[in-house]
């Protein structure tokens, strides 16, 4: 897991500074506030906020020994059997330093975890239940075996709402001297798409260029092209006008830098927002997983694209 200067500058240290996660930090809230904890199964798509709201149970629980008593693995790098016999056991067995009764392991993408592994993590977690608690945390809790899932309190982590990103743009334009307009506000929630970490990653990029952000800086840090030419694109195409529209979409992947998948996502969005029939954009929809599953296996994204945006003049002219 990779995170910005920024991202550990901004770290809460509280609960009440985790943001966008309401329900889930006032549950955890009181098991802290108990001292009695069960092992937490933390499951949602990635810069919601599930790392550091770990890192802040192991502050509230441990105080200034919270290092001590905490050990992080990212299960993606160290996915194999013997990280759980070894490294897990070998720390789950010693007593915790301070008056808290037990020791945190937390495991970052333990979705990557092998089904040995898993296994392995089943009885170390049975058996040193005493001695440590296990917060997992993953994109997909689907991939965790049933037998850890029925050991854990489960909590489906959601990505930031509108207002929470722009709470945190707000804060991070006060505490950095950035002036950020109604423009850009909009531009940084369309492309973090509610992924915090992704919005301060794009906002660090934009503030070392300018200390004034603009919609236009920030499509063009984020490697993003505007949604209103995306749509633009898509209208042209619907009237029939294939070689003009092949013409933006070219444009559209040179002047931004997209890749082929890139753009049929954007694409897939702003299909939506088109003046068709319901029923076309059912069409339409339909033929963007077909053309995304070709691209992710290997095909041509000239082509492709191409051959969706032949597609869409077809549908259009129905």
């Amino acid at each position: 897991m990779t995170s910005s200067i920024w991202t550990e500058k901004y770290r809460p240290q509280t609960f009440e500074e985790v943001k966008g996660q309401n329900e889930i930090v006032n549950k955890i809230k009181a098991f802290v506030s108990t001292g009695s904890m069960p092992h937490l199964l933390f499951s949602g798509p990635a810069g919601v906020g599930k790392t550091t709201l770990s890192l802040v149970i192991a502050k509230q629980l441990f105080g200034e020994s919270w290092r001590q008593n905490t050990l992080e693995l990212n299960a993606s790098d160290e996915r194999g059997i013997d990280v759980i016999r070894v490294k897990v056991k070998d720390f789950a067995r010693t007593k915790a330093i301070g008056d808290v009764p037990f020791k945190l392991i937390y495991l970052d993408e333990s979705d990557a975890l092998t089904k040995e592994a898993q296994q392995a993590l089943r009885r170390t977690m049975e058996n040193y239940t005493r001695t440590c608690r296990f917060i997992l945390s993953c994109n997909y809790s689907s991939k965790i075996i049933d037998p850890i899932q029925s050991r854990c309190a489960v909590f489906r982590f959601r990505p930031l709402a509108e207002e929470d990103i722009y709470q945190m743009i707000d804060k991070l334009s006060t505490d950095e001297g950035l002036t950020v307009s109604e423009e850009a506000k909009k531009a940084l929630f369309e492309v973090s798409n509610g992924d915090c970490r992704r919005l301060e990653n794009v906002m660090q990029s934009c503030a070392v260029i300018k200390k004034d952000l603009d919609g236009e800086l920030v499509y063009s840090m984020a490697s993003v092209a505007k949604p209103k030419e995306v749509k633009e694109l898509l209208e042209v195409a619907a009237k029939g006008d294939f070689i003009s529209s092949r013409k933006k979409l070219l444009d559209l992947m040179l002047n931004y830098g997209l890749s082929g998948l890139d753009v049929i996502k954007q694409i897939q969005r702003e299909i939506w927002n088109l003046e068709l029939f319901d029923e076309k954009k059912v069409e339409l929809i339909d033929k963007c997983g077909e053309v995304e599953f070709r691209m992710s296996e290997g095909s041509d994204e000239y082509v492709q694209l191409e051959a969706f945006l032949a597609f869409v003049v077809m549908v259009g002219s129905k």
